[in-house]
């Protein structure tokens, strides 16, 4: 308690970093699934993803002008300055103007009853996309203008010129004010129709009242509703830094409530995930069978041909040496397979011209050869 209060600037700069990167983190990660899945690719999805993308881009162009302002580097006059805040200016826009689309598409759908889908997105885009650049490109003239009649002394001091507010801000206030209370408006029509469907039907009280709080707390970040209840804020004291600590952690966290609300936590993106696991999960046990069958194979296949009938007979067949007889022996009677042969050289076939195999009687052995033994020749 003694020592002195942090600066409010350092402490709702790290709570802006800190929510502006998670959102961003949770903001691509539900862009990749609108632009991944194609069972999630429709009119309602694809608005989505756009307010999406806005929300990155301007979360992006802030922390950039924070840092350079916190560095020192938005130097005045120079042309990296009046890019940055332009574009600051654009995308922040944009933003607003993609509430605005979901608003409108949210009224047609609820109140007028009128399918949302038979207006083209081409004209949800030129809303989102052409309408910011108009004014924004009102505003750099204009801009320009009032920053030519200035003193030069004036005009390049400590921070970024084009950062200064001035009347000619209004060129891009103005729209975003207007958005927010035609966004009011819609918000209050479709919670009249909600509120008034939920009576009619037969539930109980309690349950009306918790469907309708649920669908307030999650219209409330979509329509950029925030920004009514952060806009105006006390000049000083202990509340006015209390206030800005709660608006910094409202702004920053906006797009990662929106992303967990339209995204994460739609029935619609948690079934594509499902099916999606699912399927990755049958495959990859498909492939580990199919190794695990072709591994069994050629295991089997090696113990087939190391134990087949053949070669354990062989394995198990004992080494016997036939002894080699000699050609020498007198015990040795020669049969000769052969047509016989008749006295005049020709060959003796039978009554039905077969040919008859003739034993001949044992030649005369030499006597030199009965001394010899028989292993010896």
């Amino acid at each position: 308690m003694t020592e002195p209060p942090p600066d409010i600037v350092e402490v709702t700069s790290i709570i802006y970093y800190s929510g502006y990167i998670v959102s961003l983190v949770a903001l691509s990660l539900a862009v990749i699934v609108f632009i991944y899945f194609k069972d999630l690719r429709c009119l309602r999805n694809t608005i989505h993803a756009n307010l999406f993308i806005t929300y990155i881009l301007s979360a992006l162009m802030w922390m950039v002008i924070l840092t350079l302002q916190l560095s020192g580097g938005a130097n005045s006059g120079t042309t990296s300055c009046v890019i940055f805040v332009t574009l600051l200016h654009y995308f922040t826009l944009t933003n607003f103007f993609w509430m605005l689309v979901e608003g409108l598409y949210l009224y047609m759908l609820v109140v007028e009853t009128f399918s949302g889908d038979n207006l083209r997105f081409k004209l949800y885009a030129a809303i989102g996309w052409g309408g910011p650049g108009l004014f924004v490109t009102l505003w750099v003239i204009a801009k320009g203008i009032a920053i030519s009649g200035l003193d030069p002394a004036a005009a390049h001091e400590i921070d970024c010129s084009w950062m200064r507010e001035s009347v000619v801000d209004w060129i891009f206030q103005g729209p975003v004010c207007a958005v927010l209370i035609i966004n009011l408006v819609f918000l209050i029509r479709i919670m009249w129709v909600l509120i008034t469907k939920l009576r009619s039907a037969n539930t109980v009280e309690t349950r009306q009242y918790r469907k309708a709080s649920k669908a307030l707390l999650v219209l409330i970040p979509l329509l950029g509703i925030t920004y009514l209840v952060v806009l105006a804020a006390p000049s000083e004291g202990v509340v006015s830094d209390i206030f800005a600590v709660a608006r910094a952690l409202l702004l920053s966290t906006q797009g990662f409530s929106v992303s967990l609300f339209y995204c994460f936590l739609n029935s619609e993106v948690r079934l594509a995930l499902r099916h999606r696991l699912e399927r990755w999960r049958d495959e990859r046990n498909i492939r580990i069978g199919q190794v695990r069958q072709r591994s069994r194979r050629f295991t089997n296949s090696g113990l087939s041909k190391e134990c087949s009938p053949r070669s354990r007979t062989e394995s198990f067949r004992p080494l016997t040496y036939n002894k080699r007889e000699s050609c020498a022996s007198s015990a040795t009677t020669t049969t000769l397979l052969g047509p016989p042969v008749g006295p005049h050289g020709t060959a003796m076939r039978g009554s039905n011209g077969a040919l008859h195999m003739h034993a001949m009687a044992p030649r005369a052995i030499s006597p030199l050869m009965q001394g010899l033994n028989e292993n010896s020749v």
